[in-house]
C-alpha cells in the first residue's frame, strides 16, 4: 500500500480509502491504484507517519491531499500535516468532494484557513437530483447544497477555490461552468476515462 505517491512535480497523500460517495466515474472501481502505486490501505496512516514519508517538502511543487478517498474524512490529520507543512516553500492543496461539513456537523473550514493554499471542490453535477444520480451520496439530496455552502465557506479564507468536474455524459460542463462563474472561483473539467489519475 502507498500512502505517499508521486506524479510529476506533486506529492500525493493517501490519507484513507473511506468516502461517503460511490461515483459512476471512480477509478477505485475498476484499478488499484494510480500508475504503479497501490492507494488501498490496509490502514489508515498517522499523521506523523505521513509526514516520515513526505521527507523534503520543497523537492516538489505542490503537496496534495488526495487518495483513495475523502481526505477531510480525516480532518485531525490533515492539520497536523498541513501545520508541519507551513515550515516549508511548498504549495498544499486538497482535493474534496466538499461535504465535510455534513461529515462533521460543523463548519471545517475555519480550521482550514491558513493551512491550505488550493481547494479543489468536485462539483459533477447541476443539481441535487443529478448530484445523487452521478455521486450516489451518503447524505442523498443534503449533499448538494452542502457542497454549495462549503464552496462559499471556503471563498472566505481560502486563496485559491477551483470547482472540477468529470467529463461524464451525465455531467452538464455548461451549467457546472456557469455555477463556477457564479461563484467566481476557477473551474476545470477533467476528462472521464479509465486514466490514472485525476490531477
Amino acid at each position: 500500500m502507498d500512502v505517499v505517491y508521486r506524479l510529476g512535480d506533486s506529492l500525493y497523500l493517501n490519507l484513507t480509502n473511506r468516502c461517503i460517495n460511490q461515483c459512476e466515474f471512480c477509478v477505485r472501481e475498476y484499478k488499484d491504484g494510480v500508475a504503479d502505486y497501490n492507494l488501498y490501505l490496509d490502514e489508515e496512516p498517522t499523521a506523523k507517519e505521513v509526514i516520515s514519508k513526505i521527507e523534503n517538502p520543497e523537492d516538489y511543487e505542490e503537496i496534495v491531499f488526495c487518495g483513495y478517498g475523502e481526505p477531510l474524512i480525516r480532518l485531525e490529520e490533515v492539520i497536523e500535516i498541513a501545520s508541519w507543512l507551513q515550515d516549508f516553500d511548498v504549495t498544499v492543496r486538497i482535493n474534496t468532494n466538499g461535504q465535510a461539513n455534513l461529515i462533521h456537523q460543523y463548519n471545517v473550514v475555519s480550521e482550514l484557513e491558513g493551512l491550505i493554499d488550493v481547494i479543489s471542490i468536485s462539483l459533477n453535477a447541476k443539481n441535487a437530483k443529478k448530484y445523487k444520480q452521478l455521486c450516489n451520496p451518503q447524505f442523498g439530496f443534503d449533499a448538494f447544497p452542502a457542497i454549495l455552502e462549503f464552496i462559499e465557506e471556503c471563498k472566505k479564507v481560502i486563496p485559491k477555490v477551483v470547482l472540477s468536474v468529470v467529463n461524464h455524459p451525465m455531467t452538464s460542463i455548461y451549467e457546472c461552468r456557469k455555477i463556477a462563474e457564479n461563484f467566481e472561483v476557477e473551474f476545470k473539467v477533467r476528462e472521464y476515462s479509465h486514466s490514472d489519475n485525476e490531477e
